[in-house]
């Protein structure tokens, strides 16, 4: 009997830490967050850097991702194809890629056909501050902002941004 007590115990603490382990915020940054400031550097040379701050006013679907990432990589084309395919005249879309060699990137873009002023590299891979600031740290996912740069969707699908948009 006096085992059974410590058995009873033993189990309802690890239940309870499971639930805990559940409860714990993913990855990223959630829906109803101010998205931060960065600055974006533009691949035309006719267009200059600029900072994320500066499209406020238009819906931004931000997205990250990296060639090595297959899932992220194809999330971005067809999120990318969808806008063009719809292109809405109020929403920017800022493709940003963590492959540490642009050269790949630049390949990469080519093959999957990514034609948006605001796509570029960021070097430093996941080392780099954007990558912490934005706490990537399971993965890549992308963002829709509202025209006040909040955060009102995430991890959305081309499908999803459709119906957003419509």
């Amino acid at each position: 009997m006096k085992y059974v007590k410590w058995i009873f115990v033993v189990l309802l603490i690890s239940s309870l830490t499971s639930f805990v382990e559940k409860d714990k915020p993913t990855s990223g940054l959630s829906v109803g967050d101010i998205a931060p400031d960065f600055l974006i550097e533009s691949m035309s040379a006719e267009q200059p850097a600029t900072d994320l701050s500066n499209l406020k006013g238009k819906y931004v679907l931000l997205s990250f991702w990296a060639s090595y990432d297959a899932q992220s990589r194809m999330q971005n084309a067809s999120l990318s194809n969808a806008l063009q395919s719809s292109s809405p005249n109020n929403v920017e879309m800022v493709s940003v890629s963590f492959d540490e060699y642009k050269s790949i990137f630049d390949e990469t873009i080519r093959k999957d056909q990514i034609v948006t002023p605001t796509c570029f590299v960021e070097t430093k891979g996941e080392s780099s501050g954007l990558f912490k600031k934005y706490r990537l740290g399971r993965g890549f996912t992308n963002y829709l902002l509202d025209d006040n740069g909040v955060i009102i969707a995430k991890n959305i699908s081309a499908s999803e941004l459709s119906a957003y948009l419509n």
